[in-house]
Parts: structure tokens; sequence; C-alpha cells
């Protein structure tokens, strides 16, 4: 997974514990794909300012994923998951065996 994108799923997973101006600055570099000196423009600070807000609030979401895993462990879940509707796909397919339902519980447990 890229650099950005997984950052961009720490920011869903944790960044609830980031400061407003911490959550508004990753949010526009990771999600907006701005650069520092376009956000630095919106939020009224130093491009420095901006990198300083980025590289701590990485510091903070990358440590809880360290700590907890959620997001480790949500991906694993979701291929465990999509996985076995394949399989569910399959089984129903070549036995004739109705799986609609097994899939439709397993589809919701799909993030």
């Amino acid at each position: 997974m890229s650099k950005n994108l997984n950052m961009s799923l720490l920011l869903d997973f944790y960044g609830e514990v980031l400061s407003e101006p911490q959550r508004e600055a990753m949010d526009l570099f990771y999600n907006g794909d701005l650069s520092l000196s376009e956000i630095a423009e919106i939020t009224g600070i130093t491009r420095q300012g901006v990198r300083d807000r980025i590289v701590k609030s990485e510091q903070i979401i990358g440590g809880l994923e360290e700590k907890l895993g959620l997001a480790g462990r949500f991906g694993h879940v979701n291929k465990t998951v999509a996985f076995l509707i394949q399989r569910l796909e399959t089984i129903a397919r070549e036995t004739g065996v109705n799986t609609e339902d097994l899939i439709a519980a397993a589809k919701q447990l799909e993030g």
C-alpha cells in the first residue's frame, strides 16, 4: 500500500484524536492532495508550520496504529470476508446449495 493511501486510511481510523488544525492539515495533504504551500495559504500559517503539523500528526496516528493495530486488523478482516464470499459463491454455483443468506451476512461485514 502506498504511503499516502496508508496514511489516509490511518487518518480515517485515528483522525479524531488529532486537534482540528492537525486533522485539517492532514486531510488537505493526504485526501485533498494539496502541497504544503497551498495548505499554508489556506490555513494562514507558514509552509514549515504546515510541515511540522503533518509530521507530528503522522507520528501520533502512526504510534496509535503501532499500539492498537486497528487499521491492520480491519484490512485483514476485509480480506477474509472477501475470501469467504468468493468461496460461498463458488459453493452455490458448483453445488446448487443456497448460500444467499450467508453471502448477505458476510457482505454486511465488509468495510
